[in-house]
C-alpha cells in the first residue's frame, strides 16, 4: 500500500536529520579531539554527579558537622569537575559536545512531536444549568475570589454563591449537600484542590455536574482539565457555554481525592506544628529521622503483584503523572484512565541515593499503575497528605480508583492540556531521517502516545 506524506512531513524529516547529525557530531567531535580521553571526560562527569547525589543524601540524613561537610562536598563536586576539564584544556570540547547533544534533543523531540496525539477532547455540549451553586473560599490563592470578582460574575450569570467562612473544610461537604437539598442541579468550587475534592465527592455521589474554578494556589486539578489558571473567571463560562465529560476520582481510606495522596516523608513533615511558620528549618530538623525510619511508621506498599517494603516516600495519584518529562512534570495526560498512579522511593544509603540518577531504571524507584494500592504500616495509624490536606488514617490504608465517577463541566473554549514531550526514540528518528518523502505515516498514527479518551 502506498503511504501519503503527512502535512509538515518535510519539516519532520529535516528535524530528524538535524537530530541525528547533531548526536553523531557530538560523538565524532569527542573522539576526534580527545580520543580515548573522551571516556575519561565522561567518567569524571558521571563521578561528579554520583558524589553530589551521595553527599546530598548525607546532608539530608545527618546533623551537625557531618551535614555541614556533606553540603560542602555536594556543592564542590560540580566545580571540581569543571576544574578538571579546564586543567585538561578540554572545557570547550565538553561545552560544544553538550550543546550538540542539547540540539539533538530539541530537534529530535520536534521531529517526534507529530507522533504524539495532541489537543483536548471537546466533550459533550450541554445546556446551562437551571440552578447552579458555587462555593467560594475568599482566602484561597491570596484572595483570588475578590481580586477577580468571582462572586459578582457568578451571580450575574444566575448562580447562587456560598462564601466559606473561617470554620474550615469540615463544613464544605455539608454545605454542598444543603445546596442540593435546596434544588441545585450543579455544584462548583472556587478554591484549592482540597476543597475541590470534598465537593467533587458530593457531586459524584448525587450524579450532578461539577465546575472547577481555579482560585487556589496551585490548582493541579484545573491544570489537568485544561482550564485557564491565570484567569479563574473564565471557568465561569462553563455555566453558559459549557461541555461535559466524565473523569475518575480517587479514594483513600474512604476520602475522595482529585489529585493525589502522599505517604511517608512529606506527609510526616507537613503535619508538624512548626512546618507552617518555618518550612526549611522543620525539614532540616525532621528529615534525618524520617528518612532513616526513626520517626513515623515503616511503610509497606502493595499494588497487584508488586510489593515494596520500607519506602520513604509514596505518592498515589488519580491517574498517573508524567514521568521523565521535566517540562510536564506534575501533569497527567488523562483523567479517565480508570487507574491509580503509584510512585514510591526507597533509599537507605548514599549508594542507593546515587542510583536514583538512573531515573526510571533505578532499583529504589517504583512507578506503575494499578486499580488499587494498599499502604500498610507497623503502627496503627498513618499520616497522609490528601490533595494538600493533612490527615491521619487507620492502617492499612486502601486506595482505589473510581472510574468515570465525576461529571465535570468546563468552558467550551479553554487552553487545553499541552501534549507530553515525546520520548527520544532514536530508531524512529533514524527511520524519519533516511526517508526521502516516501512511506511517511500520517501524524498521530499507530505510534501516537499522547492524551486519548473522552476524559479530556
Amino acid at each position: 500500500m502506498r503511504h501519503v506524506a503527512a502535512p509538515g512531513g518535510a519539516r519532520q524529516r529535516w528535524s530528524a536529520r538535524l537530530a541525528v547529525v547533531a548526536a553523531v557530531g557530538a560523538g565524532v567531535l569527542l573522539l576526534s579531539v580527545a580520543g580515548f580521553k573522551s571516556v575519561g571526560l565522561a567518567a569524571v562527569g558521571a563521578a561528579g554527579l554520583v558524589v553530589a547525589a551521595a553527599a546530598g543524601w548525607w546532608a539530608l540524613t545527618r546533623r551537625g558537622v557531618v551535614r555541614g561537610v556533606a553540603l560542602v562536598v555536594a556543592a564542590a563536586a560540580p566545580p571540581a569537575v569543571l576544574a578538571s576539564y579546564v586543567a585538561a584544556r578540554l572545557l570547550w570540547l565538553v561545552l560544544v559536545s553538550l550543546a550538540l547533544c542539547a540540539l539533538a534533543g530539541v530537534a529530535g523531540r520536534s521531529a517526534l512531536r507529530a507522533d504524539v496525539a495532541a489537543g483536548t477532547a471537546p466533550g459533550r455540549p450541554v445546556p446551562p444549568p437551571g440552578r447552579a451553586c458555587l462555593l467560594m473560599n475568599p482566602r484561597s490563592g491570596g484572595g483570588k475570589v475578590g481580586r477577580f470578582g468571582l462572586q459578582e460574575k457568578a451571580e450575574a450569570l444566575g448562580a447562587e454563591v456560598v462564601l466559606l467562612g473561617p470554620a474550615g473544610s469540615a463544613d464544605v461537604a455539608a454545605l454542598a449537600r444543603d445546596a442540593l437539598a435546596r434544588g441545585a442541579d450543579l455544584l462548583g468550587v472556587a478554591g484549592g484542590d482540597g476543597t475541590q475534592a470534598l465537593v467533587a465527592g458530593v457531586a459524584a455521589e448525587h450524579g450532578v455536574p461539577f465546575v472547577v474554578v481555579p482560585a487556589g494556589t496551585r490548582n493541579h486539578f484545573a491544570l489537568d482539565l485544561g482550564l485557564d489558571r491565570d484567569d479563574p473567571s473564565r471557568s465561569l463560562e462553563a455555566l453558559t457555554d459549557g461541555v461535559e465529560f466524565r473523569v475518575d476520582l480517587g479514594r483513600v481510606g474512604g476520602r475522595v481525592f482529585v489529585n493525589n495522596a502522599s505517604f511517608g516523608a512529606y506527609a510526616e513533615v507537613v503535619q508538624s506544628p512548626a512546618y507552617r511558620d518555618d518550612k526549611a528549618g522543620t525539614l532540616l530538623r525532621l528529615l534525618p529521622d524520617v528518612l532513616t525510619h526513626q520517626r513515623g511508621p515503616r511503610l509497606t506498599v502493595g499494588a497487584g503483584a508488586v510489593s515494596v517494603d520500607g519506602p520513604q516516600a509514596v505518592l498515589v495519584s488519580n491517574n498517573p503523572y508524567r514521568v521523565g518529562d521535566r517540562a510536564g512534570l506534575g501533569r497527567r495526560d488523562r483523567l479517565d484512565g480508570g487507574v491509580l498512579g503509584l510512585v514510591s522511593v526507597t533509599v537507605d544509603s548514599a549508594v542507593q541515593a546515587a542510583g536514583l540518577l538512573r531515573g526510571r531504571r533505578a532499583p529504589g524507584l517504583v512507578a506503575l499503575t494499578a486499580g488499587e494500592v494498599v499502604v500498610g504500616a507497623d503502627q496503627s495509624e498513618v499520616r497522609v497528605g490528601v490533595d494538600g490536606e493533612a490527615l491521619t488514617l487507620p492502617a492499612p490504608v486502601r486506595c482505589v480508583s473510581e472510574p468515570g465517577a465525576l461529571r465535570v463541566r468546563v468552558p467550551r473554549h479553554r487552553p487545553g492540556v499541552p501534549p507530553a514531550r515525546p520520548r527520544l526514540d532514536w530508531r524512529r528518528l533514524w527511520e524519519l531521517a533516511v526517508t526521502a518523502g516516501r512511506g511517511l505515516p500520517a501524524a498521530g498514527s499507530a505510534r501516537a502516545g499522547g492524551p486519548s479518551g473522552s476524559g479530556r
